[in-house]
């Protein structure tokens, strides 16, 4: 058996080591915990630094006015929210109130009032969607009919002036209709007539361009076009100092296409042909044709004014009537042209 003897001074040095040894333990926790926080601390610092930078860099004012819209955009939320909130109580009333009044004896059977009344309306806009195409067909008919007849019109215009005007400054005249729809859908369009005076390839409007003249034997040319383009049923066509204005070249062509005219129409036998003049020359050129066979002078004694009324008749029977309303003795003379 083996004694181990301690002396005392090696044991004095143990039990000291002991009663240290907490006092050491204590000291190396508090160690630990030392550096760590000191590391939490250099953490906290930098990050404390980066935001300052960070601060440094945006304008306290900008913030602040962002701070403001910000603030001011939820007032706005929440005050837009009150409103649906109310709103909405509002319209559970109305549904309350409406839900009461369904079961009045008004809206009995409202269902069937309702199917009615949708098959009037759908029948209506059935209606008004064949009206309107009834209304596009018949807008380009007649606008397909008013070019045809435009176009017959300037043929014989030209056929007209070509044959009466002796001039070589205007070769023809023409109608020009321009056409204006306007701006609003489904409005009719309406024409914008204007005569033209071509020269070759150039075409000038005629208004404030040509002579009088000119003006009286155009305005009689479109006459009668228009009265052959319109009126072939009609029995008269009347004419009233129709060479005013005209020199003696374009009154004797004049004359040869009214021949021409009433050559023409000799067929129909309602056709009667009146024209009213001063011009005993003019007359004289319409009395050397074989379809004038007398004509009236009408004249006054005091002022020796007098007319002349031509009446080309194609009808077995007519009768002529002049009456004056003057005091003046009034003298008519019938006279036979050949």
């Amino acid at each position: 058996m083996c004694v181990y003897i301690i002396r005392n001074d090696t044991l004095l040095q143990i039990r000291a080591l002991v009663s240290t040894s907490d006092v050491t333990k204590r000291n190396i926790d508090d160690n630990i915990k030392f550096r760590k926080q000191r590391d939490a601390i250099a953490i906290v610092e930098k990050d404390i630094r980066s935001k300052e930078q960070q601060a440094s860099q945006h304008n306290p004012e900008e913030i602040d006015f962002e701070l403001d819209k910000t603030i001011k955009t939820v007032d706005d939320q929440k005050r837009k929210v009150n409103q649906i909130v109310g709103q909405r109580g509002l319209l559970a009333k109305q549904i309350r109130e409406h839900t009461a009044d369904l079961k009045k004896p008004l809206y009995r059977d409202v269902d069937d009032k309702y199917r009615q009344i949708l098959i009037q309306v759908k029948t209506e806009e059935m209606a008004n969607s064949d009206l309107e195409k009834y209304y596009q067909a018949l807008d380009k008919a007649l606008m397909k009919y008013h070019t045809v007849k435009m176009a017959e019109i300037n043929k014989i215009i030209k056929e007209l002036w070509q044959r009466t005007y002796k001039g070589n400054d205007i070769d023809t005249i023409e109608i020009r209709s321009d056409a204006d729809t306007g701006d609003k859908p489904g409005k009719r369009s309406t024409y914008n007539y204007r005569v033209v005076m071509v020269k070759g390839d150039t075409e000038l409007d005629m208004r404030g361009r040509c002579s009088a003249g000119q003006k009286v034997l155009a305005s009689l040319i479109i006459r009668l076009a228009l009265g052959e383009t319109f009126c072939l049923n009609c029995g008269i066509l009347a004419l009233d100092e129709p060479t005013t204005n005209l020199d003696r070249l374009n009154v004797e062509s004049f004359a040869n296409a009214l021949v021409s005219i009433i050559a023409s129409r000799k067929q129909q036998r309602n056709f009667q042909l009146i024209v009213i003049t001063h011009d005993e020359e003019f007359v004289q050129l319409l009395g050397r044709s074989e379809h004038a066979d007398f004509y009236w002078r009408v004249s006054k004694d005091t002022t020796y004014v007098c007319f002349f009324v031509i009446v080309f008749a194609f009808v077995r029977t007519h009768t002529t009537y002049i009456h004056n309303t003057h005091t003046h003795n009034t003298h008519i003379q019938h006279t036979h042209t050949r």
